[in-house]
């Protein structure tokens, strides 16, 4: 069997001595969403930064494929990340630049296609987002969901064989952020892209998760993994009470 995608291996997180999560155990396979969710607070986005080097971990490691992200120097951890899109929770959008130069800025950085080539890949990552017309609008002048549409189409713009998605339906009304999450189905459909989300929206856990990993908050520890229909309806307590409580939690 072909290595996962992405395997994190008795991942402990922490700040000094405070704990926030220990002894996380699990494994991505190829062209799933796999969703990590539970409570505020509870270590989900924290759990990314690890995922993605930007936090390290306090013992434990994060694997892409057969190689060992943790242990990694800068120039292979560049390398790994080179496979990677992130849509960020507030898009983190250049407000100065316009939706292609935005689109445009990780083709300029990380490749050596002519401009002409660029412009059509620009086009492209718009349209496929539902932005085809907007190359030239700036963020502030589109509403949130069309911003998280253009930061979603920067995300994908090297063709990232994982898409790291934080809070996507965020700041959204709930209308937006179902449409937002049939673009997600459709993009991965469409790119045979591994997307990782993280979240508490339960409608959006529903909507798309292949399988999800709840973290408990106050356990300190990942309780329950599955798809989530089943992990609503037989999982621990805590998980369905979760799922009964929505985005409350």
């Amino acid at each position: 069997m072909a290595d996962p995608t992405l395997r994190v291996r008795d991942l402990t997180m922490a700040f000094g001595d405070r704990v926030v999560m220990e002894g996380l155990d699990f494994e991505i396979r190829h062209g799933e969403i796999y969703v990590v969710m539970g409570g505020s607070g509870c270590g989900k986005s924290t759990l990314l930064r690890h995922m993605l080097g930007l936090q390290e971990p306090a013992s434990g490691e994060v694997f892409f494929g057969a190689e060992s992200f943790t242990r990694a120097g800068p120039a292979d951890r560049e390398r790994m990340l080179r496979r990677v899109g992130v849509l960020y929770q507030g898009s983190a959008l250049w407000t100065s630049m316009t939706l292609a130069e935005n689109v445009a800025l990780p083709l300029q950085q990380f490749t050596r296609l002519p401009a002409s080539r660029i412009q059509e890949v620009v086009e492209l990552k718009l349209a496929l987002v539902g932005l085809h017309g907007f190359e030239s609008f700036h963020p502030w002048e589109l509403s949130g969901g069309m911003q998280k549409r253009a930061a979603l189409a920067r995300a994908i713009a090297l063709d990232p064989e994982i898409l790291f998605i934080d809070e996507p339906s965020a700041s959204l009304d709930p209308p937006t952020g179902r449409r937002l999450d049939r673009l997600i189905l459709e993009l991965r459909d469409a790119l045979g892209t591994t997307v990782v989300v993280v979240t508490h929206d339960v409608a959006s856990i529903l909507g798309i998760a292949t399988r999800a990993l709840f973290l408990d908050g106050e356990a300190r520890r990942a309780i329950a993994e599955g798809p989530p229909a089943e992990l609503r309806d037989h999982g621990p307590e805590a998980v369905r009470a979760f799922f009964a409580g929505g985005k409350s939690l």
